[in-house]
């Protein structure tokens, strides 16, 4: 084995930030020219968060091999270029049941199965598994905080691995937190000193120490968090709260964090080239071109549910060189009132999401922006309810709707379809009832992309792939009546079963997609549809602004 292996784990307190930790240290390595990969291990008994609500897990991150996993592997994807798969992220529910499942195939023999060596053994396995040999390091996130329970064997798995591994060939990085007290004016190491505590009673001492704090450490503070968690001066690095997420690299970096791994896993590396990412910083701080854009959805209380969305249209801003505000619009705020929520915006975004709920609000929005001109956006339901609006109000279908909302519509433009063809074009059958993690489409498929469409111009491409998360298409029962209204099919499967993206001809900017393009974007490569997006909603603003003036 070749690689290297580092382990990032957390103290004190829950997000406090690993998993962009973990992205940023890939990004100093990439830019140091050696090639990384991640690894995300989750202590949750769910098999994946596929099923779990989003108000408490946030957004389900899917890869291009279909897997739903946890939000922070969006963080690896969008700063490197690591390929993220189904071998990056795993749970104890998958442990335990992967076990169990030896268990009962009887490949242990009959012997007692236990946490330790059995339970132990498939973490070691699964982290030492590496799809690329060409990798030279395995960045690895350990879930949760130091201290709970349900964490204990995938800590007890890293402690045998630097047994295995050897030191020069794997590294412990563990994120705490120094506090900043008011009344005592000064910043505490005590929260520190016990989280590392609890990691070296378990056989763990950490390598580095990333501090988060409001404030950058002074050199007094780290000599004697060094001195008490005996680790190297050197290696207390200040992980500061920054402006911007994609800081981070640029902030690791004065403090010497690339040079600390590199040295400390003997690495020889050149030195790192960041002008990339402090190029992005100058234009996410540059407010001298402002958009602004209405995303509107039902989980708006809790922006992490929309990571990825809201980080691809930070990316649709850089590539136009403009800061992106978004305003979070709750969709059933706007079955009552539009105009006043929507007033002067000047794009609207309408994601995916699942339930009928605020159902009647996206519609609404969907009137507004066709009816005003105003760009829109639609991202698989934010498709499917744009699907459903321009069904009743421009070919009169009354009533028309999904039967996700509606099972005995009359008119069933978004319905569940009996078979579809999975990744390998057999056919399937849908599973209406237990798993439903089965009924999804999941991961990237094929979309062929009409010429002289708005899709075709973003993307410059015939052929194209990208990620899906749903379980409901467009019935194409409807396709003549749309398209005689001027409702364009701009994006279709290959074998033209499946609708991908629709448009209006004659509006400014209005494209709805059944995948979700914002799992592939990237602050150095903005996704194509949210570049576009960005420049007409751009554009509408200096329109509406040249018409007050006059």
């Amino acid at each position: 084995m070749r690689q290297k292996f580092i382990f990032v784990t957390g103290g004190v307190v829950s997000s406090l930030g690993k998993g962009l930790a973990s992205a940023s240290i890939g990004a100093l390595l990439e830019a140091r020219g050696l090639t990384v990969t991640l690894k995300k291990l989750d202590p949750y008994i769910n098999v994946d968060p596929g099923t779990m609500n989003p108000f408490q897990h946030g957004e389900v991150f899917v890869t291009e091999d279909g897997a739903e996993t946890d939000l922070d592997l969006g963080h690896y994807e969008r700063f490197t270029r690591a390929v993220i798969s189904k071998n990056s992220n795993f749970t104890t529910g998958q442990i335990y049941d992967a076990v169990i499942q030896k268990e009962r195939r009887g490949e242990y023999l009959g012997g007692t199965v236990q946490v330790i060596p059995h339970i132990t053994d498939e973490i070691k396995a699964r982290i030492i598994e590496v799809d690329d040999e060409r990798i030279d390091i395995v960045l690895v996130e350990i879930g949760g905080t130091v201290g709970d329970i349900e964490s204990l064997p995938f800590l007890e798995a890293i402690r045998q691995l630097r047994n295995d591994l050897g030191k020069e060939n794997s590294l412990f990085v563990h994120l705490t937190l120094v506090p900043f007290i008011k009344t005592a004016g000064e910043m505490k190491t005590k929260p520190t000193q016990h989280s590392v505590k609890e990691l070296r009673e378990i056989g763990i001492q950490p390598d580095i120490l990333l501090c988060r704090t409001e404030e950058y450490l002074p050199p007094a503070l780290k000599e004697k968090i060094a001195l008490f968690c005996n680790v190297d001066k050197g290696a207390v690095i200040t992980a500061k709260d920054v402006e911007s997420i994609y800081e981070c690299p640029l902030m690791f970096n004065r403090e010497g964090l690339d040079d600390i791994i590199t040295d400390k896993l003997n690495i020889w590396a050149k030195k790192p080239d960041l002008s990339e990412w402090q190029n992005i910083v100058d234009i996410t701080k540059d407010t001298r071109r402002q958009v602004e854009i209405a995303v509107v959805g039902k989980y708006v209380k809790l922006t992490d549910s929309y990571k990825s969305l809201n980080e691809a249209l930070t990316h649709g801003g850089i590539a136009n060189h403009c800061q992106v505000k978004l305003r979070y619009v709750d969709s059933e705020d706007l079955e009552k009132d539009v105009l006043r929520l929507l007033a002067d915006i000047d794009g609207i975004l309408v994601p995916g999401g699942f339930g009928t709920r605020g159902t009647e609000g996206k519609i609404n929005a969907v009137t507004y922006a066709r009816e005003k001109g105003v760009p829109y956006f639609g991202i698989c339901l934010g498709m499917q309810v744009a699907v459903i609006e321009m069904t009743r109000n421009l070919c009169g279908l009354k009533g028309a709707n999904s039967t996700e909302f509606d099972e005995g519509t009359k008119h069933p433009v978004i319905y569940l379809m009996e078979e579809w063809v999975d990744r390998d074009d057999r056919t399937q059958k849908r599973d209406r009832a237990s798993d439903k993690g089965g009924t999804m489409r999941l991961g990237a498929y094929p979309c062929t992309v009409k010429a002289g469409t708005n899709t075709h111009k973003a993307y410059g491409e015939d052929l194209v792939y990208e990620r899906h998360r749903h379980r409901y298409e467009f019935n194409l029962r409807y396709r003549k009546e749309l398209e005689e209204q001027g409702v364009e099919i701009a994006g279709i499967s290959p074998d033209e079963r499946l609708v991908e993206v629709v448009e209006v001809k004659d509006h400014p900017w209005f494209v709805g997609c059944q995948f979700h393009p914002e799992f592939k974007s990237k602050p150095f490569s903005p996704h194509p549809l949210f570049r576009d997006f960005i420049k007409a909603s751009l554009k509408h603003r200096q329109d509406r602004t040249k018409c007050k003036k006059k």
